[in-house]
């Protein structure tokens, strides 16, 4: 199992953090076909070979992933992809 973790700092009150949560799920959804549901302030990611959660503190987004065998290869482009759609929106 190959594990994708990324905290990043923001300054976001807790409904604009939620908003560029929800768009970074978007994006990895519609890209890497990942679902993902909320469950209060923690947004849960799954799909075959991909399970991880993105948990929003105040100060503090933390994305885990556990990517299984068929991904792996994947890591550095979902992971660069992860950084990038976060540069974007905490930013915004």
């Amino acid at each position: 199992m190959s594990v994708i973790d990324i905290h990043r700092a923001h300054s976001l009150d807790k409904a604009h953090a939620r908003e560029a949560a929800e768009t970074l799920a978007k994006d990895l959804s519609r890209q890497f076909d990942v679902n993902y549901q909320w469950e209060g302030d923690l947004l849960k990611f799954k799909r075959s070979g991909v399970k991880g959660q993105l948990d929003i503190a105040e100060s503090d987004l933390h994305i885990r992933l556990e990517l299984g065998m068929m991904l792996r290869p994947f890591k550095s482009r979902i992971e660069q992809e992860i950084h990038s759609q976060l540069d974007q929106i905490i930013q915004a």
